[in-house]
């Protein structure tokens, strides 16, 4: 089985080394820019060009007089940001996936590059050769394994990083577990196991959102662009860095947790862009309970559910698991024991009693049964629409 995966380290570049990183990420996003605008263009006149139509663009581009400075940036990073366009464009296009169009990249935002020839980057100890850069040191703390296909450099607040992709290939793997588990995600509780197991949430925006809050105010009382302003932001841009860590350190242990210990694993297939979409509504048909439903669809995105399904299926895959995805309809309203849906059974939000069969149950764990008991079906009749892995 050929496995790819990432490993990512925090850079500590000399001032210079920093300088041309930042104008590196200028020069990607400004060729992005001109390629969606010229993009944009073609697409009024029905036309749209191809990667090699816009690399004949950006080798002119790089002669305009006004453009010099686009040739002291690596070749191969502004190929790929055009590659990048031309993918989500190809994305855009395929009904069946629903992607949004490419939009403009704005100054100060996102800022990172991109380096896939193999033959122009090589690692050294605690140092990576990087085109135009030279050596740079970067905290390895831990050993790479595999076959280096490319490079990303990227700055998020104050820092910048590096996230190498690796391939390597290895037997196919048998899963050291027999047993198989229905999952049930919430909010009030993050995870609940048909075997009865409960994982309370991290909650790492809830928690620290009230602080988040007075930034915020104390931002909008600065001067826009002023010193104080730019350090509040600053502050601001390193507590979401935070809340993003801690919800991703808190989904990895939770996702390899039960990946180590089930080979099959079901887990309902939520549509979860629906389920936080806004209830404000129109100015014709206003919503109703706009604000409950924002802090809903806050607490829902907090979660990070989408994040959780993505770990647990390459681990199972990696691990040699399986995972099955099944239909999310009426898991919550069905009795576990006889099978009886109604509304009715569910008095409260803890509380499953059935009004047919008199079965008592928390309300979490008998639709996490209903679940597996989903996924057992899919399995003995083979319908692999839903299967993954």
């Amino acid at each position: 089985m050929l496995i790819k995966k990432a490993y990512k380290f925090r850079l500590e570049p000399k001032v210079r080394q920093e300088q041309k990183m930042a104008q590196f990420a200028g020069c990607v996003r400004y060729v992005w820019n001109r390629a969606l605008a010229l993009q944009k263009d073609l697409l009024k006149t029905g036309k749209r060009a191809s990667y090699p139509q816009l690399c004949k663009h950006l080798t002119n581009w790089k002669r305009e007089p006004d453009c010099q400075w686009l040739n002291q940036a690596p070749i191969h990073t502004l190929q790929q940001s055009l590659k990048n366009l031309d993918i989500a464009y190809q994305r855009f296009f395929n009904k069946a996936l629903q992607a949004e169009e490419p939009v403009f990249k704005k100054r100060g935002k996102r800022n990172s590059f991109k380096e896939s020839d193999p033959a122009c980057f090589c690692i050294e100890g605690d140092f990576i050769k990087l085109p135009k850069l030279g050596l740079v040191k970067f905290r390895k703390s831990r050993e790479i394994i595999g076959l280096c296909k490319n490079v990303t450099i990227s700055k998020h607040g104050k820092h910048w990083f590096v996230s190498i992709q690796i391939e390597y290939e290895v037997p196919d793997p048998i899963h050291q577990s027999s047993s198989a588990v229905g999952i049930d995600v919430g909010i009030a509780k993050f995870v609940t196991l048909s075997d009865g197991t409960e994982i309370a949430p991290c909650n790492s925006l809830r928690t620290v959102e009230q602080k988040l809050i007075r930034l915020q105010r104390r931002l909008s009382h600065k001067i826009k662009f002023s010193n104080n302003w730019r350090k509040l932001k600053i502050k601001i841009q390193e507590l979401y860095i935070k809340i993003a860590n801690v919800r991703n350190d808190f989904l990895q242990k939770v996702s390899t947790q039960i990946c180590k210990n089930h080979a099959v694993i079901v887990m309902e297939d939520l549509r979860i862009t629906n389920m936080s979409k806004s209830a404000k509504g129109t100015v014709q048909d206003p919503g109703k309970n706009v604000k409950s439903k924002s802090g809903l669809n806050k607490s829902i995105l907090d979660q990070g559910w989408h994040a959780f399904r993505e770990m647990i299926t390459y681990k199972q895959m990696w691990n040699g698991g399986k995972v099955i995805f099944v239909p999310p309809q009426y898991t919550s309203q069905r009795c576990h024991m006889c099978g009886h849906t109604e509304k009715a059974n569910r008095p409260t939000q803890e509380h499953f009693a059935c009004v047919c069969c008199g079965y008592r149950q928390n309300a979490d764990i008998n639709a996490a049964q209903n679940i597996l008991a989903v996924g057992h079906t899919v399995l003995a009749c083979g319908d692999i629409r839903w299967v993954t892995t």
